[in-house]
């Protein structure tokens, strides 16, 4: 037991410290060029395998004197050491180094994910904070029922909200264009009503019920998810276009593009930025319910910091 915590406390910093250091190397030496930044890059990670086979030898060394004097100093001080790195290392510093790291090892698919979600952060600055505000108190009054949906279904309690702001603005009610409720509910695949049905008695089937409606959005962005094989735009899309006519799979097989990226520029009649506004708003609201307020974007250290919570969802 004391061998398996004292690896466990090991591998726990071992692993934090190749990624941290590994995407702060990547991010400081990215480029082509050999002398300026492939060549760093490579004696970056020497240095850092050199660094831990010293650490590791030093350890084998420390550990046989400690455990002459009791067997449970290594693995309690390995863990004490695990634990006060993870009480102070600075956590926007941490989020920073992991997101260099993603970046460097998810290359081309990490590099469009994270100008996504520079277009999230820039609609999030743009929008206008006292309506916001207004919106984020009138949904209180379905956080509840909200909240049993997104559990039920797996969704993040704030991206489901971001989507209803985005639909109805927490003002449900029936729109011109036959949306129903706080999800502005039209029509919806045949699996998610049946499955959805199963959980309310004939009597609350109605899309004027709250708690039916959140159940419906919930199951619906779920499915959508799970067709777009947990792409977030490319699920949020294809909830706002519906199944009509193929629904957004079609619309993809027929132009040949297999991301969000790539699909944008044949939206020019279909709202390419809808996954943007749903996950600003989602945004707003998670930066509500963790820091108690908003935060002005560009003030102080708050882009860091709104980073760091990132994007619901995503």
């Amino acid at each position: 037991m004391f061998i398996s915590l004292e690896c466990l406390g090991l591998a726990t910093i071992g692993i934090a410290a190749i990624i941290v250091l590994l995407g702060y190397f990547g991010n400081r030496f990215s480029g082509t060029s050999f002398l300026n930044s492939l060549l760093p890059f490579a004696g970056g990670i020497l240095g850092l395998i050199v660094l831990v086979s010293l650490f590791l030898s030093g350890w084998k060394r420390v550990r046989k004197w400690l455990q002459s004097r009791s067997p449970q100093l290594p693995p309690a001080i390995v863990l004490g050491l695990t634990l006060i790195i993870c009480a102070f290392v600075p956590q926007g510093q941490f989020s920073r180094g992991f997101g260099y790291y993603r970046t460097l090892v998810g290359g081309k698919e990490e590099a469009g994910r994270v100008a996504l979600a520079h277009q999230v952060y820039a609609a999030y600055r743009r929008l206008n904070t006292v309506p916001l505000e207004k919106m984020i108190s009138r949904a209180e009054q379905f956080s509840k029922d909200l909240e049993e949906a997104a559990s039920t279904y797996a969704i993040d309690i704030d991206l489901l909200k971001g989507l209803a702001a985005a639909e109805s603005s927490f003002l449900p009610r029936k729109s011109s264009d036959g949306g129903h409720g706080l999800f502005q509910i039209t029509k919806i695949p045949a699996s998610v009503s049946k499955d959805v049905d199963k959980r309310f008695p004939t009597s609350r089937r109605e899309m004027t019920d709250p708690r039916y409606n959140s159940f419906l959005g919930a199951a619906t962005l779920q499915h959508y998810l799970t067709e777009m094989n947990e792409d977030l735009f490319l699920g949020l899309l294809a909830y706002n276009i519906g199944p009509a006519n193929g629904g957004l799979r079609f619309i993809m097989q027929q132009y040949g593009v297999t991301d969000f990226t790539t699909i944008q520029p044949y939206l020019l009649q279909l709202p390419r930025d809808y996954p943007i506004r749903v996950l600003s708003y989602a945004l707003a609201f998670r930066i509500d319910r963790k820091k108690g307020r908003l935060l002005a974007y560009e003030e102080g250290k708050n882009a860091i910091s709104i980073q760091a919570l990132g994007i619901p969802g995503l």
